[in-house]
């Protein structure tokens, strides 16, 4: 029995000590919490309300019967209309719209012809997202009731559809760009948050005092290895995907270069914030889970975007790894610019310089 006893002492002893780490046992709490709001409430594979634009050629009544009838489906929101196919593919290049919709001058005749077997009209997809361009090719062959009155023949609105940088639809060109995202979140994010923290519990910090270093230069040095690494990284995932999967890497070098080094900066800059609050590094790395998890689900990496409802695409917004995952596939799938992408690319340059500022004025080197 009495080994019961030493057990069960020790057994209270943990249960105290847990419950005076105050991080830890939020974690307990909250990682199961947020995976279930996650899972149950913000991803959601029934796509509404996707990004698209228009470029209606015909201009007639019968285009807008068919526009009217495409818009209450709910699948797309048309944003946008477009004068020429140039501006049109722009567009999707740029990733303002996800497909557009293309009518031709003759529609009113293919409509009024029964013998008139062409399509309509033609749907042009970004097809980087598969599950976004299956919502839109199930738009190909959609009934336009209006179109049968006072007819005597049923008319079925039959679209030709093209897909854009992934016409065969292989999951490998859609998963390797965002598993960069998403690889880079975890090590940057964890070496950068342990880092300091280290350097705590190995009471370096205390020949650290001693010197005229200053906390910017002593982050920035802490930094730079985890640059490299983070280069390092992006090579290799890009490599493999492209000779092992045949991703293809459309994108120019110094593009998508430039997208990783943005994103490497912003997430170690989060790991440098996680540092400054972790005690050890024990925290550091339960702090890394209960960022590396949002950025997974909610990034648009295995979900698509268009499918969260809206607070949850406003805390996806928050996140760096949303952005770079629309960087990375535009740049390396779609041939786009940071400047195509000005919008993502400046929140990742405000989140580093404001989280570095946030970061240098919280660390304090000193031994407490």
């Amino acid at each position: 029995m009495k080994f019961l006893l030493r057990i069960s002492a020790i057994t209270f002893k943990e249960f105290r000590q847990l419950s005076r780490d105050r991080l830890t046992f939020g974690m307990v709490v909250m990682i199961p919490l947020i995976q279930l709001l996650l899972f149950g409430y913000a991803i959601n594979n029934n796509i509404r309300n996707i990004n698209a634009g228009l470029l209606d050629q015909s201009d007639s009544s019968t285009s807008r019967i068919i526009i009217d009838t495409v818009k209450a489906t709910q699948v797309v929101n048309i944003i946008e209309q477009y004068f020429s196919i140039a501006d049109a593919e722009a567009a999707i290049t740029k990733g303002n719209v996800r497909a557009v919709l293309v009518l031709p001058r003759d529609l009113p005749q293919r409509v009024a012809n029964p013998a008139d077997d062409r399509a309509l009209g033609q749907w042009i997809v970004d097809g980087s997202d598969n599950i976004v361009s299956s919502a839109l090719l199930g738009l190909a062959r959609m009934p336009i009731a209006p179109l049968q009155q006072g007819t005597g023949n049923t008319v079925s609105a039959t679209f030709d559809t093209v897909l854009y940088f992934n016409p065969e639809r292989r999951t490998p060109v859609n998963i390797v760009p965002g598993l960069l995202a998403v690889i880079l979140t975890m090590t940057m994010i964890l070496f950068t948050a342990t880092a300091i923290v280290r350097e705590k519990e190995r009471g370096n910090l205390e020949l650290l005092i001693t010197t005229p270093i200053r906390s910017f230069e002593l982050m920035l040095g802490k930094i730079i290895p985890y640059i490299l690494i983070g280069l390092v990284q992006m090579f290799i995932i890009l490599t493999l995907g492209h000779f092992v999967f045949d991703v293809p890497i459309n994108g120019q070098p110094l593009q998508i270069v430039s997208a990783t080094l943005l994103f490497i900066a912003a997430s170690l800059t989060l790991g440098l914030l996680i540092s400054t609050v972790a005690l050890t590094q024990l925290q550091a790395m339960q702090m890394t889970v209960f960022v590396l998890l949002p950025s997974i689900l909610l990034s648009g990496f295995l979900f698509p975007y268009e499918g969260m409802p809206k607070p949850a695409q406003m805390i996806a917004e928050g996140l760096p790894a949303t952005h770079f995952v629309r960087m990375i596939r535009g740049v390396v799938l779609r041939d786009a610019s940071l400047t195509d992408m000005q919008g993502d690319t400046l929140f990742l340059v405000a989140f580093t310089v404001v989280g570095m500022i946030l970061a240098t004025l919280k660390f304090r080197k000193s031994l407490d």
